[in-house]
């Protein structure tokens, strides 16, 4: 087969550190985890935007949150937007999904007055199994109508008296995760004797708060609990961050269920974070069976397989429980491993700083179609091949956040910032606001210690900030095309 099939594994706000190829000791994560021993693990991805719609928007195209126009949840990506996998449709490719898409308006009082699905472009999908969340709202919700086929209602159950902590009521074979990757085994067996390339797009919900994971996956870190560590929090570190920082951990209507870490003992901290990686050893269970099914259907040695996440989440660091206007660590910086063991490199631990903008035009690269002009992310195929140096990609990373979600319409200034991220510094611009944030990650790879105000990093300061104008300036759209020469 000239081109791949592609297999692309694209969780819901799991952060980097979930699992054990990523030198977390209490997970149980073999599956990703040999992935990662079959291919390459870059361990300093990054998300352009901490938030579900743009980043998904931004990597499907290779472009930018502001240049896509999808710079929210809650907002429809315009028509125009070219999509990697509508791409590769058009090449002859067979796409699918199972799970999450979100890159357009899900609400459905808000969806053109229809109590549907998400409103779909030209996306590339054939074959399109929706299911936004685990919520029944959604009529078109495909995961409920597996369960309602097999006798099943899924629901929730509070463990013990925690605010945030939840078991749900159906078994692992029967969650969300394992539907995405049942429908992805369908697929991938459905195509085994066709001859034309294919790619599949699996995006279950998981881990995605509520954490809720089945009871037996969460039952086998209760007995080691005090081994879970708590919270990165300092008292007083946000004294000198975004006022809207010291909100979502003190403002008592915001905290619970959304921001709850004032109302979480320090029992309820390491449960939560627990239940979470409870939910990440689920889906690695899952991803064992899609990797088993190309094993058997003789189509792993053809097969591309990209596991990721769209971004990471916060789980009271810095005292802030989930997503929002944060370009901390756990909050951008995400789980990126490609594997193609017939073409492309094994066991090689990537130190490159890379985006999830350069996704869309690597798999153009892999399946051999021409760059669109659109595209602002940089291929990481010759890193992949060994044509270029695996730790070396990119000289910073950059991610934005314009008002991206709707958890701060109060306090009244809307949060407006921008990071560039270099190998020693992270610089945040809070737009409008005379706050930012300068972290030494040398010194501090914590980011505790805010050197905006510092004398002593003034020089920095101002190199960085020249670096974060021109990563600014490089999100200007390439479209249209120059066509004349005046």
């Amino acid at each position: 087969m000239s081109q791949p099939n592609i297999l692309w594994i694209c969780t819901d706000q799991q952060r980097y550190d979930t699992l054990g190829c990523y030198g977390n000791e209490h997970v149980s994560t073999p599956a990703i985890d040999e992935l990662a021993a079959n291919g390459v693990r870059f361990d300093r991805c990054f998300s352009q935007n901490p938030v579900c719609t743009p980043s998904r928007a931004s990597f499907l195209t290779g472009r930018y949150p502001n240049t896509t126009g999808a710079r929210q949840n809650g907002q429809n990506i315009p028509q125009s937007e070219d999509l990697v996998t509508t791409r590769l449709a058009d090449d002859g490719y067979t796409c699918g999904l199972a799970g999450k898409l979100h890159i357009s308006a899900c609400n459905p009082n808000k969806t053109d007055g229809r109590p549907m699905a998400e409103r779909r472009i030209d996306d590339g999908y054939s074959e399109f199994h929706w299911s936004h969340d685990l919520a029944e709202r959604w009529p078109t919700n495909e995961y409920h109508h597996w369960l309602r086929e097999r006798g099943l209602e899924f629901d929730r159950e509070p463990v013990g008296d925690s605010e945030i902590v939840y078991t749900s009521t159906v078994a692992g074979e029967h969650s969300q995760a394992a539907w995405c990757a049942e429908k992805a085994i369908d697929f991938i067996e459905a195509n085994e004797s066709f001859d034309r390339p294919w790619l599949f797009s699996v995006n279950p919900f998981d881990p995605h708060r509520l954490l809720d994971p089945p009871e037996a996956y969460l039952e086998r870190y209760l007995d080691d609990l005090d081994d879970v560590p708590p919270p990165n929090y300092e008292p007083g570190e946000l004294a000198d961050k975004p006022a809207f920082q010291r909100h979502d951990r003190e403002d008592p209507e915001n905290r619970s269920p959304w921001n709850p870490f004032e109302v979480v003992d320090e029992r309820g901290h390491r449960l939560a974070r627990a239940a979470y990686w409870a939910m990440c050893d689920l889906i690695d269970d899952q991803v064992a069976r899609m990797l088993a099914a190309l094993e058997r259907t003789g189509q792993r040695d053809d097969t591309v397989v990209i596991f990721t996440s769209d971004h990471g989440e916060m789980l009271g660091d810095h005292g802030i429980y989930w997503k929002g206007p944060y370009f901390y660590e756990p909050a951008v910086r995400v789980p990126l491993i490609v594997s193609w063991p017939e073409r492309f490199r094994t066991g090689v631990e990537s130190d490159a700083l890379v985006e999830l903008t350069d996704l869309a035009p690597t798999l153009a690269d892999v399946a051999g179609l021409d760059r669109h002009p659109g595209v602002q992310g940089r291929s990481l195929a010759p890193l992949l091949t060994g044509d270029a140096d695996a730790d070396s990609h990119r000289e910073s990373v950059y991610s934005e956040y314009y008002d991206s979600w709707t958890s701060h319409e109060e306090p009244s200034v809307r949060p407006f910032g921008t990071m560039v991220r270099t190998d020693r510094y992270k610089l945040v611009r809070w737009h409008g606001l005379d706050v930012g944030e300068l972290y030494d990650l040398e010194a501090d790879p914590e980011e505790t210690d805010n050197r905006w105000d510092d004398p002593d990093y003034r020089s920095v300061r101002l190199d960085v900030m020249d670096r974060l104008a021109d990563r600014m300036a490089e999100t200007a759209d390439p479209l249209p095309e120059r066509l004349a020469s005046f």
